[in-house]
């Protein structure tokens, strides 16, 4: 069997249901028929593939409408993960605004329908690039998708939140603190072992804070692959996987959409590294210039604090997911493959302090 990873699909690439994933149809069947305009009995039922945390289904009515279905994932869980309720919310909120989105169709939180709670939205046709370096297209394209996708960043960040109903999506100032904190002690919660990167990262990262007051919207998690590209045109046409969104600082989501450029070229893990002598490819330098003329902003202080805080707060993630491994309830037998990545991204942060 090839190794080779996947360099885009498209989205309606799916596979038949998992069995851990299979629930009864019936009731789900009444629930659009209830909610939903023009939908028309009989569905067919398949699965999206790849590392989403929230189990998320294509289903196709008799009419050949499509829909995508976002549900918690089964079992017991903690109280603010997968919250898929604040998915639908930003999801809503933002289709009235410039940052593209798939239109939302309805928030179910009847268990008694799909198991969890869960979301429906319209089906957006078009290609997620899973490899930064877009090497299926041409030097003109992926200049486009980059320009694109920088575009995309700057209309999130633009939105005025308060006007959109997010006064209340998160709290107001103090992000990078709160993340710094956070992901310290989730990592201190599932070291396995030494590392002094880490602990050196964590005595570096609340003495180099600055200012921390700046508030928009942020995605959390925005990269190439969690976007929708137009079929044929190298254009965003929606942001997807809103589940780590929040009101926080701008520049820590500029910071980790540029992570490719600073990821470990030899590595495991869902994200990639770049090549930015791909033709094409900006350079981050240039990358950045354009976000702060499109936004208005000067030229960046302390830049390298918000991609160490990218990197180090990935480590703390993937760490926690090795973490899960070991005690045998992580998501994937391949998270156990994951320690030697928390140790290159925190070496990697480190030359960055240095």
């Amino acid at each position: 069997m090839s190794t080779a990873k996947r360099t885009f699909s498209r989205t309606d690439q799916v596979v038949p249901v998992l069995d851990q994933h299979r629930f009864d149809t019936g009731p789900l069947v009444g629930w659009l028929a209830a909610n939903v305009e023009e939908f028309q009995r009989p569905i067919e039922i398949a699965q999206f593939q790849g590392g989403m945390s929230n189990p998320t289904f294509l289903i196709t009515d008799a009419g050949g409408a499509r829909y995508v279905l976002r549900k918690k994932p089964p079992g017991e869980l903690l109280p603010s993960a997968h919250a898929v309720d604040r998915e639908h919310r930003i999801t809503t909120a933002l289709a009235e605004t410039p940052v593209p989105v798939v239109r939302t169709l309805g928030l179910c939180d009847d268990t008694s329908v799909v198991g969890t709670e869960f979301f429906l939205m319209e089906h957006a046709a078009g290609r997620v690039f899973h490899d930064p370096s877009l090497p299926d297209l041409s030097p003109e394209d992926r200049a486009a998708i980059y320009d694109s996708m920088g575009e995309t960043l700057t209309a999130l960040h633009q939105v005025d939140f308060s006007a959109v109903g997010l006064e209340d999506y998160g709290r107001v100032g103090g992000y990078m603190g709160r993340q710094v904190r956070r992901w310290s002690q989730q990592y201190e919660a599932s070291k396995t072992d030494e590392l002094a990167e880490m602990d050196q990262l964590m005595a570096w990262l609340p003495e180099n804070m600055p200012d921390d007051s700046e508030t928009t919207v942020v995605h959390g998690d925005f990269r190439l692959e969690n976007l929708i590209v137009h079929p044929t045109e190298p254009k965003v046409i929606a942001v997807l996987d809103w589940e780590l969104s929040t009101l926080g600082h701008p520049l820590s989501d500029l910071a980790y959409n540029c992570l490719p450029y600073h990821w470990p070229q030899e590595s495991f893990g869902d994200m990639r590294g770049l090549d930015p002598t791909t033709p094409g490819i900006p350079a981050e330098a240039d990358y950045v210039a354009r976000y702060c003329a499109i936004t208005g902003r000067g030229e960046i202080d302390n830049w390298t604090f918000y991609l160490v805080l990218s990197l180090f707060r990935l480590a703390a993630i993937i760490q926690g997911v090795y973490y899960r491994g070991l005690q045998g309830n992580a998501a994937s037998p391949e998270a156990l493959l994951r320690r030697d990545l928390t140790r290159q991204l925190a070496h990697n942060a480190w030359d960055l302090v240095e």
